[in-house]
């Protein structure tokens, strides 16, 4: 009978060693269950919150204010803030670990090779070269041992974990890239906030300079009336404290621009003199809508919480990964090449060498510390389940305030429309009795003031309608829609 290869008998051998101790391996002592994710009812708006509007915003959303500042304004921040630089280059590092551990996982190949200059030992395994022996070409007992030749290793991953690890990497590079759509939604928030903060200071200072005539007029006449004994000096000093507290306001209002504008600089990245010049422009109507339902859709429209979905999805990777950690791996080392004792010989046909040898590793005994990794991964994951579950809960909320405050606002401005012109027709009254001699030119101007203040109280709820549509629009994702999401949440509750 024909005895088989000596290779053969080896991988046979290797197998049966193996064998006996498979069932004594490392085992899983326990793995807790996955924390609960948040259930589709409570992605929702209640009842009583809607605006007249419905759907969700643009991907461009601010060009719907019509002004080209603005539009000029948020191109340039989204071409040199900081802020985002860092999120694309923490998308190029996610990316490189990507193909790092992709490259891991691939054969490993390298070119080697050594020159070693060696004493041999009269009592090793080449003793007999120890000494001068023309017969076996030993000329000892110092030598020049050479080899080169080409080195590879291949690991055979039956149970998926390097493929895991390469998914947990990829869903990485995904959540860095929805983070930095984020990044881009809070810059051209943040730039239309402090832009519309500046244009509802100007229409202000534009009002507060009307009102400052009128206090001046006021003060001129009371000090008139005053030095012809009309009047006490109490009126005067009033008149003047009154004009006084307009000019702290009118002072108060110009630093405000110009502390908008400095952070409007710091959040584009732009220099000394790259910042455009913001001109006065009339503020334009709130624009703010909800979509008819949230559900699901709001996950894949706001950024961050795709970003945090995609994080989930990783560490289930993980996890994955840490169980595969539990089983027996199985590799491939090879050489091919030419190994000599002598430098002379180390090309010949003769010298040539090949090493194929198959491998098996089982852990037995680790002290605890595939377990102590695979609770270190479901802990992780559990983390951040919980800390998506409160993110979705936080965008519900926002979203809701965001939509309350805009409709509040809105009857807030309506009811102070209504008081304006309650207030202009007493002005319009006290007007036309003093061009009609009825009345006196003081309690005509003094008739406009609170037409002036109720203005600029309009003028600010306006702002804040603004800047409360800025934030639905922000709270709503800003246009982003992920069309690769991960895998469902149900699918996701099972692993």
């Amino acid at each position: 009978m024909k005895r088989p290869p000596r290779s053969l008998q080896a991988c046979r051998w290797l197998v049966s060693f193996a064998l006996p101790f498979f069932a004594a391996c490392a085992i899983i002592h326990h793995d807790s269950p996955p924390a609960a994710m948040i259930a589709p009812q409570q992605i929702k708006l209640a009842g009583d919150i809607h605006l007249a509007n419905e759907g969700w915003p643009s991907a461009r959303w601010w060009e719907q204010y019509r002004d080209p500042q603005l539009d000029a304004l948020i191109g340039l921040a989204l071409a040199h803030a900081p802020t985002l630089a860092i999120a694309r280059e923490r998308v190029s590092q996610a990316r490189a670990q990507v193909e790092l551990i992709r490259a891991v996982s691939g054969l490993q190949m390298q070119a080697r090779a050594d020159a070693d200059r060696e004493r041999v030992s009269s009592h090793g395994f080449l003793s007999a070269y120890a000494s001068k022996d023309p017969a076996i070409g030993a000329d000892g007992p110092w030598y020049w041992a050479g080899l080169v030749g080409l080195d590879g290793h291949y690991d055979i991953d039956i149970w998926g974990k390097q493929r895991d690890l390469v998914r947990a990497a990829i869903g990485e590079q995904n959540a860095r890239r929805a983070e930095a759509a984020q990044a881009e939604l809070e810059l051209a928030a943040g730039v239309a906030q402090l832009y519309y903060g500046i244009q509802t200071t100007y229409a202000s200072l534009d009002l507060l300079r009307q009102l400052r005539d009128v206090r001046a007029f006021e003060l001129d006449a009371r000090s008139a009336r005053h030095e012809r004994g009309l009047e006490a000096l109490t009126q005067t000093a009033e008149a003047r404290a009154k004009l006084l507290a307009i000019d702290q306001q009118i002072a108060s209002a110009e630093e405000q621009i110009v502390h908008a504008r400095e952070a409007l600089r710091a959040l584009a990245g732009a220099g000394p003199d790259d910042l455009p010049a913001v001109a006065p422009a009339p503020l334009p109507a709130a624009a703010g809508s909800l979509p008819s339902t949230l559900s699901y859709e709001l996950l894949a429209r706001r950024p961050d919480l795709q970003a945090m979905r995609w994080l989930v999805q990783a560490s289930f990777d993980r996890i994955d990964a840490a169980k595969a950690a539990f089983y027996p791996s199985f590799d491939i080392t090879a050489f091919f090449g030419f190994n000599a004792l002598q430098m002379r010989d180390l090309f010949l046909h003769s010298s040539q060498q090949i090493n194929l040898i198959p491998g098996l590793s089982l852990p037995i005994f680790d002290g605890g510390r595939l377990n102590a990794n695979l609770h270190g991964a479901r802990t992780a994951s559990n983390t951040l389940i919980e800390q998506y579950d409160q993110a979705v809960l936080d965008a519900v909320r926002d979203v809701a305030q965001s939509g309350s405050e805009i409709g509040d606002l809105d009857h807030r401005v309506h009811l102070q429309r209504e008081r304006i012109d309650a207030l202009s027709f007493a002005s319009d009254s006290a007007e036309a009795s003093y061009r009609t001699g009825l009345g006196d030119k003081i309690s005509a101007m003094q008739a406009k003031a609170p037409v002036i203040e109720g203005r600029l109280e309009l003028v600010q709820l306006s702002g804040d309608e603004i800047e409360a549509g800025i934030a639905l629009t922000k709270a709503l994702g800003g246009g982003y829609r992920s069309d690769d999401l991960p895998e469902s949440l149900a699918g996701a509750k099972a692993r």
